[in-house]
């Protein structure tokens, strides 16, 4: 029998749809629940698990207890071995790294952790590269290069693995940001270190990859080109990163380089907000929601913009989501098809199929949205 390792962070992700840049640290977790943040990483874990289950004769799961694993795997049909104590209701990254030091201690096939980028941080400070780890994206920050590109995909992968249809490893790149930086809108993410991770280049993202200065003249274009498209009337969702602070420039406003801006009629309605000011802002309006590529991965969302829901996306409508990219970024995926992690498989379902990007003044690429086959 195999053995799996489970860690699940459980605050992991909860800033994402209040707008907040992350949930390092008790401040940042506490201002979260006074905005009314719910635990995401618990139910996406389980989703992971569903797609392991079906190996569940041939390995052995070891979990920490309540909500760091034994929960999230008797969910999901398991019967975990428990290990290690925690406060529930109080856990802490300590906790993490002690869970990944525990596991790597008793042999541990692969260590399967819930959270984001901060989450594999803890664990790489934990053991290094004596053991394979691969994450379940479930944070804010997911830069890291060894999550899978879903729940679904890090289950499967996982199982994969275990089975030996994967033969070998890849050092994969853990990287984080400065949350108090991010919440000044300054980009300070570095290199921690490398993990082992499962090699499967289809179904585990790769590292977040930043512009180059060669672009600098098309995201100006292109920001040009998406402003004057821009209709009178309309609600406008904008979304993180910098081809769309770009599109704000251009639109002589000054918004929030990470965070989620609201326009209409050239006029700022709201900076930085959270998924409930964006409904509040939407209601009664004809909206469109903007977004960008994450350059090397390929994300439009599920990445760093989860104020924009699967509740705002639907009541702007999926065929209202605007997608605007240089040639450059396109590039840069290497012919990778565009993915999308909003949390909701029936709403992951309805955005498959084609995206038609915006590159420049009147033109377009088509590019595929790719994701997992449901289940």
């Amino acid at each position: 029998m195999k053995r799996i390792g489970l860690i699940v962070n459980p605050i992991a992700g909860m800033g994402g749809r209040v707008g907040l840049k992350g949930t390092d640290g008790p401040a940042a977790q506490a201002r979260a629940r006074e905005l009314g943040a719910r635990p995401e990483a618990p139910a996406r874990a389980v989703e992971a698990l569903r797609s392991l289950a079906a190996g569940v004769r041939e390995i052995e799961l070891l979990s920490y207890p309540a909500e760091m694993g034994a929960d999230e795997a008797r969910a999901a049909g398991f019967s975990p071995i428990v290990i290690g104590e925690v406060v529930s209701g109080r856990t802490s990254s300590e906790d993490t790294r002690r869970a990944a030091l525990d596991m790597a201690d008793r042999g541990v096939d692969l260590l399967l952790f819930a959270g984001g980028d901060g989450t594999a941080r803890d664990v790489l400070d934990a053991v290094g590269q004596r053991v394979a780890a691969l994450g379940i994206p479930a944070g804010v920050k997911v830069h890291s290069a060894l999550f899978g590109t879903t729940p679904r995909d890090a289950g499967r992968v996982a199982l994969s693995y275990v089975r030996g249809e994967i033969q070998g490893t890849r050092d994969a790149e853990v990287m984080d940001s400065d949350e108090d930086a991010l919440r000044q809108g300054i980009v300070s993410a570095r290199l921690h270190g490398y993990l082992r991770t499962p090699d499967d280049t289809a179904r585990v993202q790769a590292v977040k990859a930043g512009g180059t200065a060669t672009a600098a003249d098309s995201l100006e274009r292109l920001a040009s080109a998406v402003a004057e498209s821009m209709e009178a009337g309309v609600v406008y969702v904008m979304g993180p990163g910098s081809t769309v602070a770009a599109i704000m420039d251009a639109m002589g406003l000054e918004g929030a380089l990470l965070g989620v801006d609201v326009v209409r009629d050239g006029a700022l309605l709201a900076a930085d907000v959270g998924e409930s000011q964006i409904l509040e802002l939407m209601e009664g309006e004809d909206a469109r929601v903007v977004v960008t590529v994450i350059g090397g991965q390929g994300y439009i969302l599920g990445r760093g913009n989860g104020q924009i829901s699967p509740r705002v996306i639907r009541k702007a409508g999926s065929g209202n989501v605007i997608v605007a990219a240089t040639k450059e970024k396109l590039a840069s995926l290497g012919g990778k098809p565009l993915l999308v992690d909003t949390g909701d498989a029936a709403l992951d379902a309805d955005l498959a199929g084609y995206a038609r990007v915006m590159t420049g003044r009147g033109e377009y690429a088509m590019r595929r949205i790719g994701g997992s086959e449901p289940g």
